[in-house]
């Protein structure tokens, strides 16, 4: 039987996907569908002094129009608004709850019509007056009033003493700005009621069973009354993890028209939801002439909004990688008048691994050694904050063979002096990591007589593989061939699930997927040895597998009884078994993913214009479910590497608190033109103690070290440091 797990096995859903038969949350219909648009604020700050929706409600076609003041009861309580993911300080946002606005672009009022345009053409006539309260925008003017938060990383010895003692020191501020997700599918939720005021929604989500208790929760109704699919994700990166503004705006007018609502943003609306936020990031680094860190301090200042206190793990990253005599780490937050950040693809690691590595390599110049050496100088083998040893860690040999495919031995160190014609070629290298993480999951399997079988759960597929890699574990788990597994998820109705993000998706549910098989082996085998002269009489469930459509002996392929005999000779026309994984709390061991990134730069001598012509990402990230998929993170990440270094950055006047690149022509992301030649390697790591599949997860890890590395090789080229993410051509020859 062919084996599935660790081949290069294409999408399960790719046919769906490419033929239109997959169908996105703004795709599902209903007789009696109305269409939504917002209406959004036009000030960071301030109150609604008065609503004026007279001409919008006269135009032929509308059926109402929602604000603060006529809409249906909601809870009046911050717990009711709080998801699985928001910041534990805080007050989470409440959609038209009252005449408070709290940023830009934060619905104030929902056109709801009897087709889209018409509700398009509606909002538009909606007239909103306000009170404008003195609002704040800006990062860096509000850097001095940045409080502390708590952060499990802990100072070790003097750093400050340790630096000054230093016979080399950098100390610089790394600049990262606001980056929004631009997914391709615009975020938009189907509602539709049903008798008794049951609401099915159809929502663009990374966790159904979070969207489902948060609605449930804000409109004070029955767990059963709220069912909550998303069976296929155009993208999200974290910004689906919290349920968005539209849910709740959906589901608010199908309660009060009794009617099917649907409700799909603009893409200028979406840089009103979550976003990756603008920090500074200062690192100090003082090292002996020979490399070796005698210390290491990582500040980071971050921005987030009035109402939540969000933050992430941007300065504990030189503590997994690099050992120090000494460290010190804090995290500020700067409270502004915009919506709360969110988790970004690797959020923390993305942005304070980009200032660590950037530092590294500066202080590599200082040094005048390699860069690649002074990171093996380095190497920690330990977690310096945790104090433990790692699981598993061969970053030694993620540097070892992604130089030696990148070719980093014929690097000439003197910056300017490598050309191809009229560009400048630079090489740098940076290192990534990210945290292991698994979560309690649970799945459900029913396998029928005729060896069909179907696998369930309500995690997502956002894009990432979840359907095929469930179908390729239940496959070799269950003996049976990939295209008699059907996979369900994304229903809130499904066993249980957290939201799907973290990377921590394909370990957790291919460990409840193989407990569930575990337990119809058994079964299987139960019934099996009652049949008269049984060749597995005498065996225990673990004793036997399940391969090409048999319980078989392990010791004796000979000894085996095909499934469908055995439950024919069971009268079962279908077993069904359902299972969770908890993974046992591991305080002996750090776990995490680790890789090495090596860019080439060619840029224009005199126009400055930047090519990222080859990456090579060396990846060790245990065992590799889908070389195919997992090869897929690790490029989809390093293209938003490329946009972090190069193009990213939403751009605020602060005189109007307003972003004004609201879309995808001025904000800049990386197109075809821009990605050139990525190389993706798996480096080889066996992990038995992580978990007994020795999976970590690749979803995070390929964006990481990206940008830095990008970075270093532009200094490289050019000679010329760029601090403050993205390097454009004005900051290369101005």
């Amino acid at each position: 039987m062919t084996a599935h797990i660790g081949t290069a096995t294409s999408r399960v859903d790719g046919r769906a996907k490419v033929t239109g038969a997959a169908k996105y949350a703004a795709e599902f219909n209903a007789p009696d569908l109305a269409f939504g648009v917002v209406v959004s604020s036009t000030i960071p700050k301030g109150r609604i002094v008065s609503i004026d929706s007279g001409r919008a409600r006269a135009v032929d076609g509308v059926i109402d129009v929602l604000t603060h003041t006529n809409r249906v009861r909601m809870a009046d309580k911050d717990d009711g608004y709080r998801d699985e993911v928001a910041p534990e300080d805080g007050s989470p946002y409440r959609p038209l709850y009252d005449d408070r606005v709290h940023f830009n672009f934060q619905p104030v009022a929902l056109v709801i019509a009897e087709d889209e345009d018409t509700a398009r053409f509606a909002a538009t006539l909606v007239d909103v007056r306000y009170h404008t309260e003195d609002f704040a925008t800006d990062l860096h003017a509000a850097r001095e009033r940045a409080f502390k938060v708590d952060k499990p990383v802990k100072p070790r010895g003097d750093a400050t003493k340790a630096l000054a003692g230093a016979a080399v020191r950098h100390d610089a501020d790394y600049g990262v700005p606001i980056e929004y997700h631009n997914p391709m599918e615009l975020y938009g939720s189907t509602v539709l009621w049903k008798d008794g005021g049951r609401l099915v929604v159809y929502d663009k989500t990374q966790g159904v069973q979070n969207v489902q208790r948060y609605v449930c929760s804000v409109f004070e109704l029955k767990e059963d009354d709220v069912q909550v699919m998303s069976p296929f994700v155009g993208g999200a990166f974290g910004s689906g993890l919290r349920p968005q503004f539209q849910v709740a705006l959906a589901a608010m007018a199908a309660l009060k028209l009794k009617r099917a609502v649907r409700v799909v943003l603009s893409r200028a609306q979406m840089y009103g939801l979550c976003y990756r936020p603008a920090t500074i990031e200062r690192l100090a680094l003082g090292a002996a002439k020979d490399g070796t860190l005698a210390a290491l301090t990582h500040e980071a200042i971050a921005m987030t909004s009035r109402h939540e206190a969000f933050s992430r793990n941007d300065i504990g990253w030189g503590e997994v990688l690099y050992t120090s005599e000494t460290s010190r780490a804090t995290h500020r937050l700067a409270k502004l008048d915009v919506p709360t950040p969110g988790d970004m693809r690797a959020p923390g690691a993305a942005s304070g691994v980009y200032g660590l590595e950037c530092a590294m390599d500066e202080l590599a110049v200082a040094l005048k050694m390699d860069p690649l050496e002074l990171r093996l100088r380095c190497y920690s083998e330990r977690d310096q904050d945790k104090n433990l040893p790692f699981s598993s860690k061969r970053l030694k040999e993620c540097y070892q063979q992604g130089a030696e495919a990148f070719g980093w031995a014929e690097r000439n160190a003197e910056p300017r002096s490598m050309r191809d014609g009229r560009e400048l070629v630079g090489w740098g290298v940076a290192s990534g990591a990210w945290e292991a993480m698994q979560m309690p999951f649970a799945s459900r399997i029913v396998m029928t007589a005729n060896g069909h079988v179907e696998v369930a759960s309500a995690t997502s597929d956002i894009g990432t593989g979840t359907y095929t890699i469930m179908a390729q574990v239940a496959a070799d788990m269950l003996g049976v061939p990939l295209d008699s597994i059907i996979v369900k998820l994304g229903d809130s109705t499904l066993p249980k699930t957290p939201v799907e993000g973290g990377s921590w998706t394909a370990a957790s549910i291919s460990h409840a997927i193989v407990n569930a098989a575990d337990d119809i082996r058994a079964e299987l085998l139960t019934i099996a040895q009652t049949m008269p002269g049984s060749p597995l009489n005498g065996l225990t469930a673990d004793e036997v597998t399940l391969a090409d459509g048999a319980v078989v002996a392990i010791a004796d392929r000979s000894r085996s009884v095909a499934m469908s005999d055995v439950m024919r000779h069971g009268g079962k026309d279908r077993i069904e078994k359902e299972r969770g994984a908890d993974f046992e709390e591991d305080d002996k061991h750090a776990h995490n993913t680790h890789s090495a990134v090596f860019a080439e730069v060619k840029i224009d001598e005199e126009l400055g214009v930047i090519r990222v012509t080859r990456i090579v990402n060396a990846v060790a990230a245990g065992r590799i479910l889908n070389t195919k998929t997992a090869s897929s993170q690790i490029m989809g990440g390093v293209v938003m590497g490329i946009g972090m270094a190069l193009h990213e950055e939403a751009m605020i006047d602060h005189r109007f608190g307003r972003i004004m690149n609201a879309n995808i022509a001025e904000y800049h992301m990386p197109v075809n033109a821009d990605v050139h030649d990525i190389q993706v390697i798996f480096v080889e790591e066996e992990d038995r103690i992580i978990n007994k599949m020795g999976i970590k997860g690749v979803g995070e890890i390929g964006i990481v070290g990206v940008p830095a590395a990008i970075a270093n090789a532009v200094y490289h080229a050019t000679g010329k440091r760029v601090r403050d993410l993205p390097i454009t051509l004005d900051k290369l020859v101005g």
